[in-house]
């Protein structure tokens, strides 16, 4: 890991591996969409195809 300053900002460089491991840990945090059911999906679609086409 190193450490510069550019223009009083501080940053820090550290190698692919260890990035792409703290994306991956990152990711594994955060909650999934919440899937919709098939019905409510459709309704849900159909609503926004109208408001969409409203606004044209």
């Amino acid at each position: 890991m190193t450490r510069i300053i550019i223009d009083k900002k501080k940053y820090v460089l550290i190698p692919q591996k260890e990035y792409e491991a703290l994306q991956k840990k990152a990711a594994s945090k955060t909650k999934p969409e919440k899937l919709l059911p098939l019905d409510e999906a459709r309704a849900y679609s159909k609503k926004l195809i109208r408001k969409w086409a409203a606004e044209k």
